[in-house]
């Protein structure tokens, strides 16, 4: 007898910059059996970020659209940027066998956690201290001191949510 093993979803949130990323990616390329779930976004590239590697990067009206037709299994607005996860790549994963890593805020971990389908291991990363993340801020915002502050101003809400 021989079972198929299907896939499972491990959720990494933090407030911005603390390093989800960073350790999503590590995962992956770590071991095999994960796959990173590719979020699509309106936000522009940032420097060396490439369009479906690390994120899908459509304009607002492709973003609706993907709404209305209910394709993300989670979807918000950060930063006024729209952020969405498209149920057709992760379940495409699972049935794979791949579990799927997300790198997501607390905004689409509470939308996937309302899908009684779905089995979801969720962890929340916080960063050692809060002058190490305004410089990982810094070096990745260099010269947009009022997106940095922002984001700053930000963590207080996005860490609230950490025992979720």
């Amino acid at each position: 007898m021989s079972t198929v093993k299907k896939g499972m979803l491990f959720v990494l949130s933090s407030p911005s910059g603390v390093g989800k990323t960073t350790l999503t990616k590590k995962i992956s390329s770590n071991n095999k059996n994960f796959s990173i779930s590719i979020s699509h976004t309106t936000r522009k590239p940032r420097p060396n970020e490439v369009h479906g590697e690390d994120y899908f990067f459509i304009n607002e009206n492709e973003f609706n659209e993907l709404i209305k037709k209910e394709s993300f299994f989670e979807h918000a607005k950060i930063f006024d940027n729209l952020y969405g996860t498209t149920k057709k790549q992760v379940l495409n994963l699972m049935e794979n066998g791949k579990d799927v890593l997300f790198d997501i805020d607390w905004q689409g971990t509470q939308q996937l956690k309302k899908i009684k389908e779905l089995s979801l291991v969720t962890i929340f990363i916080l960063p050692p201290n809060i002058k190490l993340l305004k410089e990982r801020l810094m070096n990745r915002h260099k010269g947009q001191k009022q997106l940095i502050e922002e984001r700053m101003k930000k963590f207080n809400e996005e860490v609230s949510h950490w025992n979720e």
